[in-house]
């Protein structure tokens, strides 16, 4: 029994030598490992409370017995030990003042920031989607079937994203067959930053909807965008541009014709991870007809994922398309839901 204690403690001394060592200007001492510094918040691997965040401001003496990638006041990366001596930082051989301390990542953060930065053509993908079906049998009998997919591929600079939503419903009362709902909606975009918090966008959208009169819309677009807010994996930002639109319908009651119009967008998306299991995704856009005597569309997307397991999730997806002007006897308003079990794939 000595013995394993004296065997555990040699380990926890052993922890606490290789610790980095930070001292805060009320008195207290924090031991840990550093995991990153961004901006003004220092996060720390403790090892008796966990992860722990702290102003860097509030910081007043540091020593890690581990290098650190440390990025310099010109840009360049370091991988250094630091030190506070005579309350300046000591960077190796390089004296710095607390404040000109860049971003600091650990081995692991840095090799995910590389990652962000040369990216391979399959690297940085999260694909959601799944299959669901819907039916009764009885008096009435009727079948759902939706599958919504959603593809995003974002890295230090550049956002991909693409989605796929569809449905088709029919039922069968009193031995009449009927298809109750049928589209299908799909398209790309794609931003690249230009300057921290700006970008410019590019997107192409297609549509289907039988009980719209709608062949296809088919419309390309592009313009800038501005950051409004970002963190991790959580962002806000708003959009404007100019798009082309082209739609094609066929009346019941009436020949089949074709609109072609300019519009200008303005929207936004936002992405939010809620917790460690579930994220969120949400796109708004409003589209005003520049050469279609007024005439607009709204589209609004949101989709909710919580992960069960590793593979397995749990999904909601929402789809609403607003027509300012649509076919004689169809309704403005066309929205599509589901949900159900279906699959994350990260990359």
């Amino acid at each position: 029994m000595r013995l394993l204690s004296g065997g555990l403690a040699l380990i926890l001394l052993a922890q606490i030598s290789f610790a980095d060592q930070f001292t805060m200007k009320d008195g207290d001492r924090i031991t840990g490992e550093i995991v990153k510094k961004e901006g003004d918040i220092l996060t720390v691997k403790t090892i008796n409370f966990g992860t722990v965040t702290m102003r860097w401001d509030d910081i007043a003496t540091i020593r890690t017995d581990r290098p650190v990638n440390v990025v310099l006041p010109d840009g360049k990366t370091v991988k250094e030990n630091l030190e506070t001596r005579d309350g300046q930082i000591q960077v190796g051989s390089q004296t710095l003042a607390p404040k000109d301390v860049g971003t600091l990542r650990n081995d692991d953060v840095q090799k995910a920031y590389e990652r962000l930065l040369n990216p391979g053509l399959l690297d940085l993908w999260t694909v959601t989607g799944s299959l669901n079906l819907a039916g009764t049998k009885g008096n009435a009998e009727t079948s759902t079937l939706t599958t919504p997919f959603n593809f995003v591929r974002a890295s230090s600079t550049t956002r991909t994203t693409a989605y796929f939503n569809s449905i088709r419903s029919s039922a069968t009362v009193d031995g009449v067959d009927a298809q109750t709902a049928r589209a299908v909606r799909g398209g790309w975009g794609y931003s690249r930053n230009v300057r921290p918090k700006i970008f410019g966008n590019m997107f192409n959208d297609f549509e289907y909807d039988k009980f719209q009169s709608l062949d296809l819309r088919v419309v390309i677009g592009g313009g800038v965008g501005y950051q409004i807010w970002t963190r991790d994996t959580n962002r806000l930002s708003a959009v404007a541009g100019i798009a082309w639109n082209r739609e094609a319908f066929s009346p019941a009651a009436a020949a089949a014709f074709t609109r072609n119009s300019m519009e200008a967008y303005w929207g936004t998306d936002f992405n939010h991870k809620l917790n460690t299991r579930t994220t969120l995704a949400q796109t708004f856009r409003m589209f005003n007809g520049l050469t279609s005597g007024g005439n607009y569309r709204v589209n609004f997307d949101m989709s909710a994922s919580t992960q069960i397991v590793k593979w397995l999730s749990w999904n909601i997806a929402f789809s609403d398309r607003y027509l300012s002007a649509p076919v004689f006897g169809r309704k403005n308003n066309d929205f599509l839901y589901s949900t159900g079990v279906g699959f994350v794939w990260n990359r």
